[in-house]
């Protein structure tokens, strides 16, 4: 790895180059050439199932969509311009809103204690849930606008709606040790499984129309206490 890039010194940028290969399960925002990538390893359940209704496909790999681009606009990829090149391109005002905003969320998981006297790092992890955030945003509104003039059935008990958050919802399940996330809290820019679903979502005011969530229910957060970045 080392000595390939070495090679590329003094060499043109190649912006066509991937930096995972095909089989990679994962998906990648690169802020110097502005570009996301889809390897054909994510294009499978739970990601991506050709044989599931739209509001599945897009809870799930629409939402990673909308994570990779919002990846542009979080605290790492909003210094570097449509080029690649790092610039300030952001008036004064829009940054200091940016900043307010984000604080808020960096409080927010710094507050959600993940083992018996560790909390989580929602300043080293900002990032990626300012991505988790505007990725089910985006998603949703895109989900939305497809389905206009058509009807969204209920399958299973379930609205549409409803199965959107859950396909969103499902591919973070998981049940790991203690030892696990100890070190995923140190290491992981990426929040807890459980995190990503439960912190990001109690911000979304559509979840709480979907689900019902009402004063008192366990995913209740008070509106003022709440915050939506992009």
């Amino acid at each position: 790895y080392s000595q390939d890039n070495y090679k590329k010194l003094g060499k043109e940028v190649d912006r066509d180059e991937w930096h995972m290969t095909p089989q990679t399960v994962n998906a990648y925002y690169n802020p110097t050439t502005n570009e996301i990538c889809f390897p054909a390893g994510i294009l499978q359940p739970p990601y991506f199932d050709l044989n599931a209704d739209d509001a599945q496909n897009y809870g799930a790999i629409g939402v990673v969509i909308g994570h990779e681009m919002t990846h542009g606009f979080d605290d790492s990829g909003r210094q570097f311009d449509k080029d690649g090149n790092l610039a300030d391109w952001w008036t004064e005002a829009d940054t200091e809103a940016f900043n307010a905003l984000s604080e808020v969320l960096v409080n927010q998981f710094n507050a959600i204690e993940v083992a018996k006297g560790v909390n989580a790092n929602g300043r080293f992890t900002l990032g990626e849930n300012i991505a988790d955030q505007g990725g089910l945003r985006v998603a949703l509104t895109a989900y939305l606008d497809s389905m206009k003039g058509k009807e969204m059935k209920e399958i299973d008990g379930f609205s549409a709606i409803q199965r959107f958050y859950l396909a969103y919802a499902n591919l973070w399940a998981g049940n790991i040790r203690e030892e696990e996330i100890l070190n995923r809290t140190m290491t992981d820019p990426h929040s807890l499984g459980k995190l990503r679903v439960n912190a990001t979502l109690r911000n979304i005011v559509e979840f709480y129309e979907a689900f019902g969530v009402k004063e008192g229910d366990k995913m209740w957060m008070p509106e003022n206490e709440r915050v939506i970045i992009w």
